[in-house]
């Protein structure tokens, strides 16, 4: 059942919540945490299914704040959801209107789950510096998606410009099904790698940020080649005596192929959103992982800068990494 509020309070909202549960004869159901949505109308839909689904493995309150600023009076609608079809806990989509849409820090804060962790996601327009937006300021976790950005690259520069533990980004979770696929072809014998190339198109965060990944463990030259996607479809693992090719063009199955073995094919589905925000759920500590790479992609760009020079036609490089940029390799690079 959802309850519905026009020209509420945050008080009311709560005391709505309280009443709906107990109604329900489900007060004593345990949260585990609070997840914060930031959206707008035209991300919130999306955000709260992919949410409520998350729900069902992680129970939780879902804070869906929308605001809507303009130059009426401040006021708070909300609508309420406890124990819906799909499983979720409770839900409640706040659109705060005119002032109030640049508060929502004191209108989330009454509602928080005592004593539980908080979550932040930012599912579209994220601030540059999460741990420093009031409202990121209250969560352990602060969850962005630079892909949802229009210049993804430069998102994440500014996010490892600003980067505090707890924060991470869709897109990293995105290679977590790359990252376990790579290390686990590369646990059987290989001769020494001597260069990678990862294929994907030039703007893909996911892309960029495996490249750093992939630089902090092999130490050797790593570059980015366009290609039309989805998402990233290849990466070829250079060696002494042959390639060891992962290949994903359909965005569903990887084709994995080594020198003097059988060719063999694993499941390597692009990754909904739901599953992608359960699994950013099933952790609360820092992602350590993220920070260095996140780093070292900084560090990277800012190499490239350095080293670039108009005049003399030659392409940047990194010092740090000693990778090497080709033609249709992003700037991170290198």
């Amino acid at each position: 059942m959802t309850v519905r509020l026009d020209g509420t309070t945050a008080a009311q909202v709560a005391s709505a919540i309280s009443e709906e549960r107990f109604r329900q004869g489900s007060s004593a159901v345990g949260r585990v945490l609070t997840l914060v949505i930031i959206a707008d109308e035209a991300t919130q839909a999306d955000a709260v299914h992919a949410a409520a689904r998350a729900a069902r493995e992680h129970p939780c309150r879902i804070l869906t704040a929308i605001p809507r600023p303009g130059h009426g009076p401040a006021q708070l609608d909300a609508e309420i959801t406890v124990g819906g079809s799909d499983g979720l806990g409770e839900l409640a989509v706040l659109r705060l209107r005119g002032p109030l849409a640049h508060h929502v820090e004191s209108v989330v804060l009454p509602l928080l789950v005592p004593d539980a962790p908080v979550v932040v996601w930012w599912p579209g327009t994220c601030p540059s510096t999460p741990a420093l937006d009031p409202v990121g300021a209250l969560a352990q976790r602060r969850i962005t998606d630079s892909a949802e950005n229009s210049r993804p690259l430069h998102l994440l520069q500014a996010l490892a410009d600003g980067y505090v533990n707890g924060d991470t980004d869709l897109a990293w979770t995105r290679i977590t099904p790359w990252r376990a696929l790579l290390a686990s072809a590369l646990d059987e014998p290989y001769d020494e790698i001597t260069s990678v190339v990862v294929h994907a198109p030039k703007t893909n965060p996911s892309a960029v940020l495996l490249v750093s990944w992939l630089l902090g463990c092999l130490k050797v030259p790593v570059t980015i080649k366009a290609s039309k996607g989805p998402g990233i479809t290849g990466v070829d693992i250079h060696t002494v005596r042959g390639d060891i090719i992962v290949s994903r063009p359909d965005g569903r199955i990887a084709a994995i192929a080594r020198p003097g073995m059988p060719d063999r094919e694993a499941a390597l589905p692009r990754r909904s959103i739901e599953s992608l925000i359960a699994e950013e759920l099933r952790r609360l500590d820092p992602d350590d992982i993220y920070g260095e790479v996140l780093e070292r992609f900084a560090a990277g760009v800012t190499a490239a800068a350095n080293a670039s020079d108009p005049g003399s036609g030659k392409k940047p490089t990194s010092k740090r990494s000693g990778a090497t940029s080709s033609s249709s390799s992003t700037p991170v690079k290198k």
